[in-house]
């Protein structure tokens, strides 16, 4: 008898990697400009850094280490990431994002397994899927307590706005995307064969990394393709339209497991 497993391994793509933020509901949404300001915020009130310098230093640590929170602890700042979530996802307009049956719909009716990949917390991945209506949606969450479980080392400090002055980086350091042991790290927590996974994202530098590490891509929010994209969804409910063999597969492969097991039949009646 074929099971759920093994006609997923029959199909061209077995897993579908999906960012959430600004992928799974557009940005429009609000979620991110309110983020943005609540980092700012963090960063003056509790590493006291000169507020005229934060809102550049905010975007300049993002563009260097994909977060903005990678980019302080890398500097040396010292502060405790449970908190430091709390306070810059505790306000978000969450109330914007609404159930997307449509969404949810076209999720459910894909063969392929299905797993959220996020720079974010377990607690703010799990809020922002409730609200849409998807958190049954997905086999599982890869976030920031996933990708970062490595043991922090105890170095000494100095009364500096929070700063830590230790050159230790492993003691500091965090992965995220766009690094591409990010996405190694993924690989390997869910199991995943890069050759047959297809990940969706909104950004730009996530999906040139992906590429890099093979994964198949799909750059999300835009209509024209970027460097490393394999395919480009103006919007995620889009999916269907320009990526229709994610279900032509299930019916080509639930077709010849019919054919199988009816030839099987045939040798075991005569």
């Amino acid at each position: 008898m074929e099971t759920v497993g093994s006609t997923r391994a029959l199909l061209k793509y077995e897993c579908l990697l999906f960012d959430m933020d600004d992928t799974l509901y557009p940005m429009s949404a609000g979620l991110n400009y309110a983020c943005r300001k609540n980092i700012e915020e963090f960063m003056s009130t509790y590493l006291n850094i000169e507020e005229s310098q934060v809102p550049d230093m905010c975007l300049d640590l993002y563009r260097e280490h994909g977060t903005t929170m990678a980019g302080l602890k890398a500097l040396g700042y010292k502060f405790d990431d449970d908190a430091y979530h709390a306070f810059v996802h505790g306000t978000l307009p969450y109330i914007a994002l609404k159930p997307d049956l449509v969404l949810r719909n076209l999720l459910l009716s894909m063969p392929q397994r299905k797993i959220i990949f996020t720079n974010a917390d377990k607690a703010h991945a799990a809020r922002v899927l409730n609200r849409l209506g998807l958190e049954d949606c997905f086999e599982g969450i890869i976030c920031f307590e996933t990708l970062n479980t490595h043991p922090v080392k105890e170095v000494e400090t100095q009364n500096d706005g929070g700063r830590n002055n230790s050159s230790d980086e492993s003691a500091t350091r965090i992965i995220c995307k766009p690094d591409l042991e990010s996405f190694q790290a993924a690989t390997a927590i869910a199991n995943l064969d890069p050759n047959k996974t297809i990940f969706f994202d909104d950004n730009v530098r996530n999906i040139a990394t992906a590429k890099t590490a093979g994964f198949h891509t799909v750059i999300v929010g835009r209509s024209s393709l970027v460097p490393g994209a394999d395919h480009a969804l103006s919007s995620i409910h889009n999916i269907r339209e320009a990526l229709p063999e994610l279900w032509e597969d299930e019916g080509e492969h639930l077709e010849q497991i019919f054919f199988k097991q009816s030839a099987v039949e045939t040798v075991v009646n005569a």
